[in-house]
């Protein structure tokens, strides 16, 4: 008899705490599983919950079913060719951050749980991976980076020097509704700047991700960047989308929201508001550092950005593609009061979060997904099997001097090798008679 223990529950839908006792018994080879299961209450803050009994029994023809060979729902498999677009792709973030001076660092995908529901409040429980570890605390996979990046920075304190520019390209896990671009978990790069106020912080923010957008083949009659501020605080706009909701509602509320929404000028916002001091001023010098950084043509003032996060304190900012055919491509702004949400002193900083889905498919729509094959410097073969052994050694000494090596680790025709070395893109053929005959692709 063996037993075998395993712990789990879910706060936002009915999985998981499950003891198994397993037994065996003679032909006809049945195992009987008694079992106990914890079904969490999605609805019910997924804390509580009702025990159900159920026996289970498993045969061994259970044991010899083929299981499911796809990957959970919503997730992916990078096999080569997939990985190497994706390497391409985070080559190209990791390179702009450099450019920009930036430092790489990176958090456990597995944080608690409080860290995500503190900033973003309960509703985010729903769209959490998070369960009970088996020291009875609550974890979750991150659905995002931000909350890591402000723990790290308050766990640092004055140990570190502001400002900070740090990035950072990591795994997030989002348990909602899946779309072509939205899966449940993602790739996701983050540039912040932690330490400065003005709003050069937020214009260098923007200046990467366009040279990004260069690097990748991009231009700005594709794509677009949507800027607002948090700061136009006498319009209320939530007042007012609640009272939408409501009979009897104000003609001129309405009339204003769209008003507001439809403004895509600065000067007729200001008019509009009657100067709106700080967040008219900020979005000004937003547009004539644009101009300086020589990315004006890809900007314009847009009112109805503000962002799904509350933390955003001032300017916001999207990237979205010009044809509307796909989510926001990215997107950022001014949180200088986060911090303060974990206990910390407040710091002024700003950031962005730009994801993989959206990007790989306006890439393929705009058909500048690069084909890029296997490529290997040298193939290696022994075409006697009692030369194999000096094939390595050759292998080795190749390998020593920093060159890639594909080693033919079977006694295989010279017509086979060819093939592969087609197939792998290989720039030479080593081939070992009792000594080495270099053949030169390119």
């Amino acid at each position: 008899m063996r037993a075998i223990h395993m712990r789990l529950s879910s706060s936002f839908r009915p999985i998981l705490l499950l003891d198994f006792v397993v037994s065996c018994s003679p032909p006809p080879r049945q195992f009987s599983i008694p079992r106990r299961l914890i079904c969490a209450a999605a609805n019910g803050g997924g804390r509580s919950g009702s025990i159900v009994a159920a026996p289970l029994v498993v045969t061994e023809e259970d044991f010899q079913k083929k299981i499911d060979v796809n990957p959970p729902k919503g997730t992916r498999d990078f096999p080569p060719e997939d990985m190497r677009l994706r390497n391409w792709l985070f080559n190209h973030f990791k390179e702009v951050s450099r450019l920009y001076g930036f430092e790489e660092v990176d958090y456990p995908v597995l944080e608690t749980e409080a860290l995500f529901i503190r900033k973003a409040g309960e509703e985010i429980r729903d769209q959490l991976y998070c369960f009970e570890d088996r020291g009875n605390r609550r974890v979750a996979l991150r659905p995002e980076l931000t909350p890591s990046l402000a723990r790290l920075v308050i766990q640092k304190g004055k140990s570190v020097s502001l400002p900070l520019k740090w990035f950072a390209v990591g795994q997030c896990w989002r348990y909602e509704r899946m779309t072509r671009v939205r899966r449940r978990e993602h790739y996701q790069w983050n540039m912040d700047i932690i330490g400065v106020p003005q709003v050069t912080a937020e214009a260098e923010l923007i200046s990467s991700i366009v040279t990004f957008f260069k690097r990748i083949g991009i231009t700005a009659s594709d794509v677009g960047f949507k800027v607002s501020s948090r700061k136009i605080e006498n319009i209320p706009i939530d007042e007012i989308k609640k009272e939408l909701g409501f009979t009897g509602m104000s003609e001129d509320a309405i009339e204003q929201l769209l008003q507001v929404l439809s403004v895509k000028s600065l000067d007729d916002l200001e008019d509009i508001l009657g100067g709106a001091g700080e967040a008219i001023a900020d979005l000004k010098q937003l547009f004539s550092l644009a101009e300086k950084f020589g990315y004006s043509e890809w900007i314009q003032f847009d009112a109805s950005v503000v962002r799904g996060l509350a933390y955003y304190t001032g300017i916001v900012f999207e990237g979205f593609d010009r044809k509307g055919k796909l989510r926001a491509i990215c997107g950022g702004g001014r949180y200088d009061r986060l911090l303060s949400t974990y206990g910390g002193d407040d710091i002024a900083a700003c950031g962005f979060g730009f994801g993989d889905a959206v990007i790989f498919e306006l890439l393929k729509e705009k058909d500048l997904l690069p084909e890029l094959g296997q490529e290997v410097e040298n193939i290696v073969c022994a075409l006697d099997k009692d030369l194999q052994e000096a094939a390595a050694t050759v292998a080795t000494a190749l390998r020593d001097k920093g060159q890639t090596v594909d080693l033919v680790l079977e006694n295989k025709p010279l017509k086979w090798v060819f093939k592969r070395a087609a197939r792998v893109n290989a720039r030479r053929l080593g081939r070992w008679f009792g000594q080495c005959e270099g053949v030169v692709f390119r």
